[in-house]
């Protein structure tokens, strides 16, 4: 089943078109040259759709849909368009998923204000560093944004997981659930912002492994909907566990396949614009 799963997977044709990516006008807006957003996905900025390489993420878990926006790591000329798409969607919070430098490559241009009481402008928005934490795995910072002509204001948190290898993945899972966890308890509305410095590689597991912790604390619903239509459903504690078990053996073959043809994360390995 899993080397079905992988097979598929690898094979899985896009399932749109890149057009407005890769107009002439739009080519200097992306990190990398082969990694654009689908026009039917895209995050449209501002009244006249402008560009930015990020894209809408819609995912069913059961009755709730967990929304995303996945993007690229800013460039200095990205900056304002990022923080403009931030408003108009009113996302509270943004992953940061990567470092700035990585192995002398730079992965993503810095794009919060660094110091208390020092903002940063940024086009229509005054970027104001309100607090900060430095945890032993990520970084967090509260930022408030204030818009220049009605001084309406929204509030972001900014939270930067710095534990993730220069290339490859967590040495420990338990870190990066623990941010997801904190993740989930500090948004409130809009989608969650997610980047690394493609916007596929990092940015895909973080969310694909939100939804799967939210399958997991959710599995007693299935249970319980299926006891809801046939009594005693699932009869024993071995039958449950069991259940995950199948689960658990499936994942690990998927895991010891090898010869895979993802994506490679390594900038090194996309065409640079």
């Amino acid at each position: 089943m899993s080397m079905f799963i992988l097979k598929a997977l690898e094979h899985l044709k896009p399932s749109d078109n890149c057009l407005v990516g890769k107009a002439p006008e739009n080519r200097d807006k992306n990190r990398y040259r082969d990694i654009l957003p689908y026009d039917k996905t895209r995050v449209v900025v501002g009244e006249n759709q402008d560009y930015i390489n990020a894209s809408y993420i819609r995912m069913q878990v059961g009755d709730e849909e967990f929304f995303y926006i996945s993007c690229q790591g800013p460039l200095p000329s990205t900056v304002q368009t990022f923080w403009q798409m931030i408003w108009e969607n009113k996302s509270d919070v943004v992953s940061m998923m990567t470092q700035e430098v990585e192995r002398g490559r730079i992965k993503c241009h810095k794009y919060w204000p660094e110091k208390l009481g020092v903002p940063l402008d940024v086009g229509r928005y005054q970027l104001h560093l309100e607090n900060q934490q430095y945890l032993e795995y990520f970084h967090i910072k509260i930022i408030r944004m204030v818009e220049s002509e009605t001084a309406e204001t929204h509030f972001v948190r900014h939270l930067k997981f710095t534990h993730w290898p220069d290339h490859g993945v967590p040495h420990s899972s338990e870190q990066l659930v623990r941010f997801i966890r904190y993740l989930r308890a500090v948004h409130h509305k809009g989608p969650v912002t997610v980047h690394c410095s493609a916007g596929i590689g990092r940015t895909g597991v973080l969310i694909c492994t939100d939804i799967i912790l939210s399958l997991i604390e959710n599995d007693f619903n299935i249970v319980k909907e299926m006891r809801l239509q046939r009594h005693g459903m699932i009869q024993t504690k071995e039958q449950y566990l069991f259940c995950y078990k199948v689960w658990l053996e499936v994942l690990q073959g998927i895991l010891q396949l090898h010869g895979s043809q993802w994506q490679p994360e390594d900038p090194r390995d996309h065409k640079v614009v």
